[in-house]
């Protein structure tokens, strides 16, 4: 089984190196040219592939059978991997859902832009979270609001 994190990091690996080589994004470029909304639509559209083919094999996972370990803590042990691998799945379910927004704001022409002060989010950032919406100061920000309101 594996876990939500790490498995989008890998799935989002594979996904950039099944790209190949060909062309990467670069700063020398114009920000978000087509070259570089074009490099992006592929990337999540491979991305989102790898989702569903990952949710394919644990679906047929599921249909194979119920659990039948003979002790109970083998049991237990299994039926807990499969609450973490079902847990997984519903963060990549949520994941398709900013994938397919991601996709709309590169039609729409706003992608790579932040949606609270509409600066550059920045190559860099893209390629480590191509769904991310805002640049890193205004994410920190975010997220400082959030964790004081939650201690309110």
């Amino acid at each position: 089984m594996t876990t939500g994190s790490s498995d989008e990091l890998d799935i989002l690996e594979r996904v950039r190196k099944s790209l190949g080589a060909d062309y990467v994004p670069s700063e020398d470029e114009e920000y978000m040219s087509l070259k570089q909304q074009d490099f992006f639509r592929k990337l999540l559209l491979e991305w989102k592939g790898s989702i569903h083919s990952a949710s394919s094999a644990t679906l047929q996972s599921l249909q194979d059978g119920p659990i039948r370990d003979a002790d109970l803590n083998d049991r237990a042990s299994s039926e807990t991997d499969w609450s973490i691998e079902l847990r997984t799945r519903d963060r990549q379910r949520k994941l398709i859902a900013k994938i397919d927004s991601a996709m709309r704001k590169i039609d729409e022409g706003e992608y790579g832009f932040c949606e609270v002060t509409g600066d550059e989010i920045g190559l860099k950032r893209l390629m480590a979270r191509p769904v991310a919406t805002m640049t890193v100061e205004a994410q920190e920000a975010h997220e400082r609001r959030e964790k004081i309101s939650r201690d309110d």
